[in-house]
């Protein structure tokens, strides 16, 4: 006889409280919503083709002869681990222990994560630039740190970050700066003056940081710039970085961290209790991207410059104002131009009207009116994908 069980009744919500106010996240809104209708999808930042045959093949060749298919040493296999200390020598004169300096992780969502948790005490502050990946916001509140935003304004064509205010929003409280740079969604590369102004307190106030470089090789202007290579950083500041967005294969979740013995000890102890391990055979195949030609990035930024103007043009033309970005594979808009104000409502209705899908930047900001007008597009999609895009949106103008 099968008994029916009884719901739990209490008045306490299921969800904690720290997460309660995130709910499910626009992505998956805005691609449900892109499925639904038939829209094109230039919300969510994945691409559309995948990357280089022979690192899929590389995948492969290690399924196949068996290397990762069991659990991989829990700081990543040393194939990887070496791979990762010689990209950083190669790009950016940074030497690391690949033994102790380098930390494999199931995408740059859990190096942020388990960075955080290992990192924070509850009623740490954490300051972060608006607009911001929604993960950090997720990610800080899990650790029951305070998240103090310091915000990316619009101007003269760009987001620029006001070092003033960034002083001013340090505390006695504060024990972290998150970074992201290039920055997603504003496409912002913060220049070598602003990093080694950011340095320069950090070091003043004696401040952790943690620096989110995903989209290092996608700068289209100037040059990606490591905090961790100036003056007082190295032994202060965690690196993160992931192979979805240099080589195209998001669906890997490979990621890895760069950072001093005692800050890998750390994160290393909150990621154990994460996924412990991941991605086994794919990390030898990403170990394989790792040394690729110059050739390839070079191809890779070329590419997506070009994808970059077909699309920004292509919004300028529909009326929108466009902050064309110096990197990452997203283009951040204003909506005020076409008599619109807000964003969540103009994404929403952007598929019946143009059958396309976009996100609204208003849900990476604390202040969701500073971003109430802006809407981000990615554009790491095929040409003939963006060409249409483009040409749905035009219905805008007419």
């Amino acid at each position: 006889m099968t008994t029916m069980s009884t719901p739990v009744s209490s008045d306490r919500p299921f969800l904690n409280r720290r997460l309660a106010a995130f709910g499910t996240t626009i992505f998956a809104e805005m691609s449900a919503l892109a499925t639904r209708t038939g829209s094109i999808n230039l919300g969510q930042g994945f691409p559309d083709t995948d990357g280089p045959a022979q690192i899929a093949e590389a995948a492969s060749r290690a399924i196949l002869t068996g290397l990762g298919n069991q659990y991989p040493p829990g700081p990543g296999v040393p194939e990887l681990r070496t791979a990762i200390a010689a990209h950083q020598q190669r790009f950016y004169g940074l030497a690391h222990d690949p033994d102790t300096e380098v930390l494999v992780t199931a995408g740059a969502t859990e190096a942020i994560a388990a960075s955080l948790l290992a990192l924070l005490e509850p009623g740490d502050e954490v300051i972060a630039l608006e607009p911001y990946y929604d993960s950090y916001a997720a990610c800080i509140a899990m650790a029951g740190a305070v998240r103090v935003p310091v915000t990316l304004r619009p101007h003269a064509g760009a987001f620029t970050l006001d070092l003033d205010e960034l002083r001013a929003a340090v505390t006695p409280r504060t024990r972290l700066l998150l970074l992201n740079t290039p920055h997603n969604p504003t496409g912002t590369v913060l220049t070598p003056a602003e990093l080694t102004a950011i340095a320069e307190l950090a070091v003043e106030r004696d401040l952790l940081v943690v620096t989110d470089e995903v989209y290092e090789h996608l700068v289209f202007e100037g040059a990606h710039t490591p905090l961790a290579g100036l003056p007082g950083m190295r032994e202060r500041t965690v690196t993160i970085s992931s192979a979805g967005k240099t080589y195209s294969f998001t669906g890997w979740k490979v990621g890895w961290i760069t950072a001093s013995p005692e800050l890998i000890t750390a994160v290393r102890s909150v990621k154990q209790f994460l996924t412990y391990v991941s991605s086994g055979p794919f990390q030898y195949a990403i170990a394989e991207a790792l040394a690729l030609p110059d050739s390839y990035y070079d191809t890779l930024r070329a590419d997506l410059a070009a994808k970059r103007d077909i699309l920004a043009d292509g919004l300028a033309a529909a009326g929108f104002e466009v902050f064309r970005p110096q990197g990452t594979y997203f283009i951040t808009t204003d909506i005020t131009p076409l008599g619109e104000k807000d964003g969540l409502a103009f994404c929403r209705a952007l598929p019946e009207r143009c059958g396309v899908v976009a996100i609204p930047n208003q849900v990476f900001y604390d202040d969701r009116s500073a971003g109430a007008t802006q809407v981000r597009w990615a554009f790491c999609k095929r040409t003939d994908v963006l060409e249409e895009a483009v040409d749905r949106l035009g219905r805008l103008a007419r």
